[in-house]
């Protein structure tokens, strides 16, 4: 069956076009949805391992000593692409075996728009009224609530307090302040520019920087050839050609950067909260005490990070869906989001904890104020189902725009093009 043909053919037994998946049951999420919602049992709870620290598993341990008859068995997989893989497989086999999936925020439209996820609503809703707003969004596709707020995260400037007693609030003092790292010979600036999704995230905050998005909130519209895009895109472009971003800043992912700034080498760096504790600590960093943290820079004053993160959602097929709801309102209860923000720096969504005195005031988490600062202003990235396509668009054109080998203009068409044809040849 032609491509045509089958998006004709899906289009009448599903209100949205589907990525990458031919034509399912008719309504099978639908029947699905209906079934198993006041039954109890054991559950399985799957999620990427780099997600799931010993804290975690401490917390999963203590449900299952007090509910020894719905008990949780954790499953881990190597990475976030290997889990979605994995997941992909068992929706599509409309397989009851994983209750609960830790998800990355930007794989919740896919999966909700595939109905493979339990919808919050009726009688199997939840209260989200003590989480973070901007965390709720995440969860949310087309206005139904679809997963459970478990962890966020938003990009910090980390900046040499030693050298820079103020943090810049614009990427011309960002860019100004450079000459301080010339005269010291370390690299200026560095975020996460090599070639994956963590250029996508870079890229993302700098268009919302300059007032702009790469697409539309409906998920299928590309925005990516606007004047606030172009001005987007060019801040970094520019950066790079000026020397501001350092050459082996292309090569970057979290951890490259990391090391380049506890190695005394940045005088800027753009990164996820983890890295605050990791840096203020004993093991070599070159600069504990020595580094603040600050929002993000904008073109006309502070700028806006892009969430990260992660939702928890019961597979629409799950038969102990009344267990696996019960399971994420004790992973959102206070207790348990203070007790894996402490031991594990796993940024919470209950509003209330960004409050409380006693963290603030916590020796490992000075970043917390600032972080609460930078979630409150936050974008997203694409809110799509098919993200995997978008993404892909934006980090390899970007990619070839920062090194020089296509015009702005020329890649910003380029990832218009490629969402177009993402959201509508599926």
């Amino acid at each position: 069956m032609s491509t045509r043909a089958r998006r004709a053919a899906c289009a009448t037994v599903a209100a949205v076009a589907l990525a990458a998946a031919g034509c399912a049951t008719p309504d099978s999420g639908l029947e699905a949805a209906r079934r198993h919602l006041s039954d109890r049992g054991p559950i399985t709870y799957v999620q990427a391992s780099d997600e799931a620290g010993t804290a975690n598993k401490q917390v999963v341990e203590e449900w299952n000593r007090r509910h020894p008859d719905e008990a949780v068995t954790l499953k881990q997989f190597g990475d976030v692409d290997d889990l979605h893989d994995n997941l992909v497989q068992h929706f599509k086999a409309q397989d009851p075996g994983y209750d609960v999936l830790g998800a990355d925020v930007v794989t919740i439209a896919e999966y909700a728009a595939h109905r493979w996820l339990q919808p919050f609503e009726g009688a199997y809703s939840l209260d989200t009224s003590p989480l973070l707003k901007q965390t709720v969004a995440t969860a949310t596709y087309r206005g139904t609530l679809y997963a459970a707020p478990f962890m966020t995260d938003a990009g910090l400037l980390y900046y040499r307090k030693d050298l820079v007693p103020k943090p810049p609030r614009t990427w011309r003092e960002l860019l100004a302040a450079c000459e301080i790292a010339r005269k010291r010979r370390i690299g200026c600036y560095a975020g996460q520019f090599a070639k994956y999704e963590g250029l996508t995230v870079n890229v993302t905050e700098a268009v919302a920087a300059a007032g702009g998005r790469l697409v539309e909130p409906d998920g299928t519209t590309p925005s990516a050839r606007t004047p606030a895009a172009r001005e987007g895109l060019s801040l970094l472009v520019d950066a790079y050609r000026a020397g501001a971003i350092p050459k082996e800043g292309i090569t970057y992912q979290e951890e490259e950067g990391r090391q380049a700034f506890e190695d005394g080498k940045l005088l800027f760096h753009r990164n996820w909260s983890y890295v605050y504790p990791l840096a203020n600590s004993d093991g070599g960093s070159a600069v504990k005490g020595k580094f603040g943290v600050a929002p993000l820079p904008g073109v006309d004053g502070p700028g806006r990070t892009a969430l990260g993160g992660q939702d928890n959602a019961v597979n629409v097929y799950s038969r102990h869906k009344a267990t696996a709801r019960d399971f994420l309102i004790y992973l959102q209860s206070p207790a348990v989001q203070r007790k894996l923000l402490i031991e594990q720096g796993q940024s919470p969504v209950v509003e209330s904890l960004y409050h409380d005195e006693s963290l603030l005031g916590h020796p490992e988490l000075g970043y917390l104020g600032t972080l609460a600062q930078s979630i409150a202003t936050a974008t997203e990235r694409p809110v799509t189902p098919f993200y995997t396509a978008v993404t892909k668009a934006i980090s390899e054109n970007a990619y070839a725009a920062i090194k020089g080998e296509k015009p702005v203009d020329t890649a910003l068409s380029d990832i218009q093009t490629a969402i177009l044809a993402a959201t509508s040849e599926q």
